[in-house]
């Protein structure tokens, strides 16, 4: 059952549209970010908490395999998309995640239009994909700081270095 719920989160991109259409209806706020997610760490689940606190319902966009793979080379994605859909979706602060195959989620933005979007410290606000969009309607567009220390590279180099 609670496996069921789980994947209850994982939606397509029609799904989401009637979702987020719904949760529109109850006048909750919804949030949005995105990313490869490769190797789920505590700098992840610091950053996915806070981007929640900035509404009621937090929608992740997560990039497809082949998206990883063009964005991040040939190593990479390590952990499959199923896996890291479904690592995210048992997180209890994430209320939906969606696979999307390019390379920037402007279409899946363009398709929910969260009235917040968020991306990492090391993303300023006017670099941030859909922002202009998010912005026009009334929205907000957050930068929110990395946790020192922990990132998906750094973990990546520990592993090559054995």
């Amino acid at each position: 059952m609670l496996f069921q719920k789980i994947q209850s989160k994982i939606q397509d991109w029609r799904q989401i549209e009637e979702t987020v259409a719904h949760w529109r209806s109850l006048e909750e706020k919804v949030v949005f970010t995105n990313g490869c997610f490769d190797l789920l760490h505590y700098g992840h689940i610091h950053y996915l908490a806070t981007a929640k606190d900035l509404g009621h319902r937090l929608v992740i966009g997560v990039n497809s395999d082949k998206s990883v793979s063009r964005l991040k080379g040939p190593n990479r994605p390590i952990k499959d998309e199923i896996t890291r859909l479904h690592l995210l979706a048992a997180l209890v602060c994430v209320d939906a995640v969606v696979l999307f195959e390019e390379d920037t989620p402007i279409n899946l933005i363009k398709l929910i239009r969260p009235d917040v979007i968020v991306k990492g410290g090391d993303w300023s606000p006017d670099q941030i994909v859909g922002a202009d969009i998010v912005l026009e309607e009334g929205g907000e567009v957050h930068s929110l700081p990395f946790v020192e220390g922990f990132s998906t590279t750094n973990y990546e180099n520990k592993i090559k270095e054995g």
